[in-house]
């Protein structure tokens, strides 16, 4: 995600160009509206598919950047055919798992993505399945897929739960004991759902997630918080928190999606920092 930003920024800081995003570079609404204030534009849709309405002179004068959470080959000839200088900001996570997905195409082999039908990375993955892609988000899923045939591989979208990609990936193979296993989910979202448990043996009372609404690694977050039986408060930005509520809590455990951008985390541990708890004041 900062990848996706540094390269934005880098292009905005030059000066002669607009910057114009394929849908939103990120999942974080206030990271995007500062990208506004620095001549970095989003167009398009959330899901990365609608059609362009670019004039000529915008296309003249602007650079095309590809979001973070990547396209599909249909959406990307798409781009490179309005002419405009053009920059890949995928995410280098979801460039390996495109990558592993279109090798397996060529081989006739069939995909099988753990993750939101929903979710443009998944919209854009499906394109390099050459047809032979499918979505499974539950063990009902997976009972409804169609016979394989020509082998079987399965992958993750990367921000999805480690536990939950392990159980299914179980149960693929127990109907297809060849299908080949590959743990695509990103180390940052593995290293923050390791801290968030961290958080709760460390005996946080409660659990702030911070990030985007939109962010699915933040909503996987808040799902674990609430998981692990922790009130847990999913906010955007400091402004959101509750003094009264979290007067409540000795401790609070405080975690924040890969999205989330470095200020408006440090803005929410400081205002958490001033509340004092209940027990402290009375």
């Amino acid at each position: 995600m900062e990848r996706a930003i540094r390269i934005a920024e880098a292009y905005s800081q030059e000066g002669k160009q607009k910057v114009l995003t394929d849908g939103p570079l990120i999942h974080n609404s206030q990271m995007m509206e500062r990208l506004e204030s620095e001549r970095i534009h989003e167009v398009g849709d959330y899901t990365s598919e609608a059609k362009l309405d670019l004039s000529a002179e915008e296309k003249e004068n602007s650079v095309l950047v590809v979001r973070a959470h990547g396209i599909s080959p249909e959406r990307r000839k798409y781009l490179k055919s309005l002419g405009m200088e053009f920059k890949d900001a995928t995410c280098p996570d979801v460039g390996i798992i495109a990558g592993r997905i279109k090798a397996g195409a060529r081989k006739g082999k069939n995909t099988v993505i753990f993750g939101d039908p929903k979710h443009p990375e998944v919209i854009g993955l499906l394109g390099y399945a050459g047809g032979r892609g499918h979505v499974v988000q539950s063990e009902e899923d997976i009972a409804r897929l169609p016979e394989l045939e020509g082998g079987v591989a399965m992958v993750s979208q990367s921000t999805m739960f480690v536990h939950e990609f392990e159980r299914l990936s179980g149960i693929l193979r127990e109907r297809y004991p060849e299908a080949e296993i590959y743990d695509t989910i990103c180390g940052a979202t593995k290293e923050r759902q390791t801290d968030l448990r961290k958080l709760v043996q460390e005996g946080a009372e409660a659990i702030v997630v911070i990030g985007g609404h939109h962010s699915a690694n933040t909503r996987k977050l808040a799902k674990l918080a609430e998981d692990h039986d922790r009130p847990t408060y999913h906010i955007e930005t400091a402004d959101q928190i509750d003094e009264e509520e979290m007067r409540r809590y000795a401790v609070v455990g405080v975690t924040a999606g890969a999205s989330t951008p470095d200020f408006i985390i440090d803005s929410v541990e400081k205002r958490l920092a001033a509340i004092e708890p209940m027990a402290m004041t009375e």
